[in-house]
């Protein structure tokens, strides 16, 4: 069994490599900070033209609305990009430019077919739609809570605290409500299932995360030949995996189900005979090391796009969902409808946050810091993909990072479970370091749990105040 004072190892040494991502992800940030910065202060001089010049308060409430969501759409695309896209390029799977421009198409695709549930729960499901019609009341709340949620974000990233763009939209979008639309406008059995999610979501890519990890370490990384073990179970677990997305694709796209099964099943096939091929020629042909970085390249590709479609899936509501009301009740339209207009814009400004600036977090990322070795990022990869699809499939807002953070201790647990169950021995690490991964870990905890304790209050309390003022400045 494990030496005292030895617990976790791989888990706190995956936790700290994660620290070092979060800092780099605050340096990356800086230069899309500094642009919120500008946007703040251009929204506050237009609020005051309101007010002061008398102009049409809904033609310049859309026009902040328009300036607010772009920002929080280049943020989300450059600082949630390494999350898809990191593993991929330090295990040199991919190029770090062809890697930004397939990423960002995959946001811009899951947005587009998977977007509109998630944006019509934050555009109208935790509001009473026909409070959503009052026009103009409504445009000023949901203008407030991009406000509260940008303001959090930059304070946030200014003063170093790493936060969740869903939970600060969801935030602003209650307090924003309440100040505009009164408290009964909430649907809050609707915010009690999304904060349930919130804590359901990570424990289940946790779960995932470690049963795929128990199945690749017991099957292939401890055989005996782990190339043709690599041969056996690989190609099966990629060719399901690309199987069940098409799947997905086509039930989105409302294909019979025939086709829909044929589809993915050509595609499963297919990825199956790729990932043979791959193996053939590596370690067959060629007599590659069969390491866990060379072994999990193809899978780790392979995962890049649905990870990505599942982020472009899941957050493009954050911005999408007030912006449909934001345009919806400037044109007169039923607030409650999801807008695709809305949706194409969010997907376009997170698709330009990720070209633009993810590069420089992805690099440190990918090369300058490797995460996690290729076999548990492809795990962590795989969890989360799945998790956040399913959030997106049911209409949930949730935390990418969050999710993947849950998918880094299942696999963590489970490779400890593994090694106490096969009795290795471990030398005793001194009771300091051993203190000082406990607290890795849970720095992780506290974390999450700030997300939950302070991100959400806060950003209700700045989408409150943002709304007074707004609807303050607002003539009649």
């Amino acid at each position: 069994m494990s030496g005292p004072g030895r617990p976790f190892h791989t888990l706190d040494k995956d936790l700290g490599r994660i620290t070092h991502v979060e800092t780099a992800q605050l340096y990356a940030f800086r230069p899309v900070w500094r642009l919120g910065l500008a946007v703040l202060a251009l929204v506050a001089l237009l609020i005051l033209a309101i007010g002061l010049t008398g102009r049409d308060a809904g033609a310049v409430g859309f026009g902040a609305g328009l300036v607010v969501a772009g920002w929080l759409g280049l943020a989300i695309g450059s600082n949630d990009v390494a999350n898809s896209l990191g593993p991929a390029v330090g295990a040199g799977a991919i190029g770090l430019l062809p890697g930004l421009v397939l990423v960002a198409l995959a946001q811009i695709a899951g947005a587009s077919l998977a977007g509109g549930a998630v944006t019509d729960r934050l555009a109208s499901g935790i509001f009473d739609p026909g409070m959503l019609e009052s026009g103009l009341r409504a445009q000023m709340a949901m203008l407030a809570a991009l406000i509260g949620a940008a303001c959090w974000i930059t304070l946030a990233t200014g003063i170093g605290l790493p936060v969740s763009t869903s939970h600060s939209i969801v935030g602003g979008l209650a307090g924003a409500g309440i100040a505009g639309l009164g408290a009964s406008s909430l649907d809050w059995p609707s915010l009690a299932m999304i904060a349930l999610v919130w804590i359901i979501a990570p424990v289940v890519s946790g779960a995932l995360a470690a049963a795929v990890l128990i199945l690749l370490r017991i099957k292939v990384m401890v055989a005996a030949d782990r190339v043709a073990a690599a041969q056996i179970w690989l190609p099966p677990l990629v060719g399901v995996m690309s199987g069940l997305f098409v799947t997905y694709l086509g039930l989105l796209a409302s294909i019979a189900t025939t086709g829909m099964l044929l589809a993915g099943l050509i595609a499963g096939l297919l990825a199956d005979r790729l990932m043979r091929r791959h193996l053939r020629s590596a370690f067959v042909l060629r007599g590659e090391k069969p390491s866990s970085k060379r072994l999990f390249r193809p899978p780790l590709l392979a995962a890049v796009v649905p990870l990505a479609f599942a982020h472009g899936a899941n957050d493009v509501g954050n911005v999408a969902g007030p912006l449909t009301v934001i345009v919806t009740a400037r044109g007169g339209e039923a607030g409650g409808q999801v807008s695709l207009v809305a949706i194409l814009l969010a997907a376009f400004a997170i698709a330009v946050g990720t070209l633009f600036f993810g590069r420089r977090l992805v690099r440190m990322v990918g090369s300058g810091i490797t995460r996690l070795n290729a076999g548990r990022a492809f795990c962590v990869s795989l969890s989360t993909a799945a998790t956040v699809l399913a959030a997106s499939w049911a209409g949930l807002p949730v935390s990418t990072t969050h999710i993947a953070v849950g998918g880094i201790f299942g696999v963590g647990f489970a490779r400890e479970w593994l090694d106490r169950r096969q009795r290795r021995q471990r030398e005793v690490m001194p009771a300091e370091e051993a203190r000082r991964r406990r607290l890795i870990r849970r720095s992780h905890v506290a974390t999450i749990t700030t997300a939950w304790l302070v991100t959400v209050p806060l950003t209700a309390l700045m989408g409150w105040l943002a709304c007074v003022l707004i609807l303050a400045a607002t003539p009649g």
